[in-house]
């Protein structure tokens, strides 16, 4: 029998296909997103054995600041103040700086926490916090010049053109927001590292892996916008991404061509996600206090850290700070005088690293989170000539702390001699230290190898020893 509406539909039914139709279209969407979730360079990935550790934020303290005047005391300098350094230590000085006397902290170490873990003065809010800090005493490096040991610290090999720590980090892990990238870096407003953007390079692997810069005010990427809008775009990336995928069906195999289609796709969906995810209106005025925001000399760097922590909420897999920037007392470089560049740097950051911790903390993120805190080298025990109060480069040992997931805090781990001039006991190099952090992050260093010119590269290439005395 024929139906009596002109549709051939009652109106409950009418009504019940549009709600499936919106439905679907809803359900179409969802899907596409889990495919792209599901595919794709940037697709989560299990880890080799399991970890807390979700994410990773590196505060990169540009320059190299002084073990012993920050997180090594070292009472024997005031002993021997005045006096030149043993010539049985092998110094090579760099940049033929003026060689003086063994000199003294320029400020007082004080135990904090109950585990009486000596930090100095430098840094009485992270002194608060001593009882998540695993200090590594004992580290040393390949390079004490500037660009190649921030290159070390950063992709393990003095030379440009290897992948970074982040690169390896999100190849091994993927991320799980896919609408941000994997690997965000925040730079200081005086400029970046002296050896740039191969610090956060992605180096042979795809492009998808590298680390993008974000800034903390306005759009965080320049450039991200279309200039017709949004729907322009969407039709202009369909257009392209038919043509590309036409040219890889013929040519099977073109990475760097896949990774850039999805380069696109992702900074379209980023449109959206990153000026909410640097948007800090959205919180509350104690947070913000709390990192010395809106004030200085804290609100720069009080501005990034609240932003790494948003971000890594947001499910970025690893954020790295950058506290100075370009050359010398722009820097942690402290040639002229430590007291002077450590008091300035040192207050840029001191109150906001604290409030990363006290706030990572404070919602659950702590143990997801692994908090790294170095230069790319130490400072030497003795001053520059002999009244001026700087200190030159130290590749032969320094300190760096962990905190977070994973990590044993309130630990001192290895040692400087009693001068602090070299690692002397549980030594731990650039290689050790980076798989220590792939080993937090659920990652085996041995394991994570990327084929490439006809090896199997990794980010320790043959070296590096999980430091096993920090974890908990």
């Amino acid at each position: 029998m024929p139906s009596p509406f002109p549709c051939g539909l009652t109106r409950r039914e009418a009504i019940w296909d549009m709600g499936g139709g919106f439905a679907g279209v809803a359900l179409a969407g969802l899907l596409a997103e889990d495919a792209r979730a599901a595919d794709g360079p940037l697709a989560a990935k299990p880890a080799h054995f399991p970890s807390k550790v979700k994410s990773c934020i590196f505060l990169m303290m540009n320059g190299g600041p002084s073990q012993v005047d920050t997180f090594d005391p070292k009472p024997a300098l005031a002993r021997f103040a005045g006096t030149e350094l043993p010539a049985d230590k092998k110094y090579i000085n760099s940049g033929g700086r003026r060689v003086g006397h063994l000199t003294p902290a320029f400020r007082p170490f004080r135990p904090g926490g109950t585990s009486g873990l000596p930090v100095s003065d430098y840094f009485p809010n992270v002194r608060r916090h001593a009882d998540k800090l695993a200090v590594v005493r004992s580290c040393h490096t390949d390079s004490h010049a500037h660009g190649s040991a921030l290159v070390m610290m950063n992709t393990g090999k003095t030379f440009i053109g290897r992948p970074s720590l982040g690169s390896w980090a999100v190849y091994g892990l993927g991320t799980v927001n896919q609408n941000l990238p994997g690997y965000v870096v925040l730079m200081d407003k005086r400029g970046g590292p002296i050896s740039g953007q191969p610090n956060w390079a992605s180096g042979f692997m795809s492009a998808a892996y590298s680390g993008t810069l974000f800034r903390p005010a306005g759009d965080p990427i320049l450039d991200l916008r279309g200039p017709h809008g949004p729907a322009a775009q969407r039709n202009q990336l369909d257009l392209l991404a038919e043509l590309n995928q036409q040219h890889l069906d013929a040519r099977p195999g073109g990475r760097e061509l896949a990774a850039r289609a999805a380069s696109y796709e992702l900074a379209f969906r980023m449109q959206a996600a990153a000026p909410e995810a640097v948007d800090l209106t959205r919180e509350a005025t104690r947070t913000l206090d709390a990192y010395g925001v809106g004030r200085q000399p804290t609100d720069e760097f009080g501005r990034n850290c609240v932003i790494a922590r948003r971000l890594v909420e947001r499910g970025v897999r690893f954020v790295q700070l950058y506290s100075g920037g370009g050359h010398l007392e722009d820097t942690w470089d402290a040639h002229a005088s430590v007291e002077r560049n450590h008091g300035q740097h040192g207050a840029e950051v001191d109150q906001p690293i604290a409030a990363l911790l006290t706030d990572l903390e404070a919602r659950g993120l702590l143990d997801s989170t692994l908090v790294i805190w170095g230069g790319e080298f130490g400072r030497m025990p003795f001053s520059e000539g002999r009244n001026e109060p700087g200190r030159n480069h130290n590749p032969y040992g320094f300190s760096m702390w962990l905190a977070g997931g994973g990590v044993k805090g309130g630990t001192a781990y290895g040692a400087t001699d009693e001068l602090g001039f070299e690692a002397v006991e549980n030594k731990v190099h650039v290689h050790d230290l980076h798989a220590t952090i792939l080993h937090l992050m659920g990652l085996d260093h041995e394991k994570l190898t990327y084929f490439h010119q006809g090896r199997a590269e990794r980010l320790t290439d043959v070296y590096g020893t999980v430091v096993r005395g920090i974890l908990a």
